[in-house]
């Protein structure tokens, strides 16, 4: 029959996108798919060829004025047949006039270009294995006895649009574990790391400085123990590069992150570890 349909997913069906990103590689969260509902439900889309799955992607709108691009995937046996271009318009049609931004393949950037995406920066995914670090030092609490307001606040230094529910539902989820840093009342530092299909993850790390980004950096792994770790950095953000590298990670792959528009000054300066690349 060939009979290609595309509808929203259904919450429940968000974990297929999640199983599919990992079997391309991109270890995502054990959590991810209820903390990504939380941002748009109707964001997320299935192509389905004759009923069976067959492409997903997401596009969810973090507000009027700005959305981000994921789960790019046409199931491998299946690509080459222009499935992906059509779900790929579904998602853009989704997000409507607001600015899109997205993770994307660096090998794929000109097929993006077709529908207006420009390259701002590369991400840099680090990986590798640390040990345990000493005791937490001194002014480390759990992220969750920060006020959301506070954190909202300097979430806002870094990302193009309000996120707080993502936010409290990324901090709260199930595995994960946050710590934050102040300085002088104000919130200097802070940081989640999460446990995905393989290892752990760290993102967001925000932070003043790379001191105060080492500083929450340890107390998050003191938290699981050490372990094997992720680290994504922009690749512009020279200092969040050095830390990376300084803890013996190295290079697993890169993406390039692209926007349909202009967004509002953001100080990468302070990203030493990017939240997920498939919301932002």
């Amino acid at each position: 029959m060939n009979t290609f349909t595309i509808r929203p997913m259904r919450p429940d069906e968000i974990s297929l996108a999640i199983d599919w990103a990992a079997a391309e590689g991109w270890n995502p969260g054990l959590a991810d798919d209820n903390c990504f509902a939380s941002v748009d439900p109707k964001g997320f889309f299935i192509g389905e060829l004759d009923g069976a799955p067959a492409a997903t992607v997401s596009c969810v709108n973090y507000d009027a004025r700005f959305a981000f691009l994921g789960f790019y995937i046409v199931r491998p046996d299946l690509r080459g047949r222009g499935y992906g271009l059509r779900i790929w318009n579904a998602a853009i049609a989704h997000a409507g006039p607001r600015v899109i931004g997205l993770d994307g393949v660096v090998a794929q950037q000109d097929i993006y270009r077709k529908s207006g995406f420009r390259l701002a920066y590369a991400n840099v995914r680090y990986g590798g294995t640390v040990a345990a670090p000493d005791a937490p030092r001194a002014g480390v609490v759990a992220l969750s006895e920060v006020p959301l307001a506070a954190v909202e606040a300097d979430d806002a230094t870094v990302f193009p649009a309000s996120r707080s529910g993502f936010l409290r539902a990324w901090i709260g989820a199930p595995g994960h574990a946050g710590c934050a840093l102040a300085r002088d009342g104000t919130l200097a530092g802070w940081g989640v790391i999460r446990p995905c299909r393989k290892g752990f993850k760290i993102g967001p790390l925000v932070a003043d400085d790379r001191s105060t980004a080492e500083t929450v950096l340890s107390a998050l792994l003191a938290k699981v123990g050490g372990g094997e770790i992720f680290l994504d950095v922009p690749g512009i953000n020279r200092d969040a590069v050095a830390l990376a590298q300084d803890l013996g990670l190295t290079p697993v792959f890169e993406t390039a992150r692209m926007y349909t528009g202009a967004i509002p000054p953001l100080r990468l300066e302070r990203v030493f570890g990017v939240t997920s690349f498939e919301l932002g």
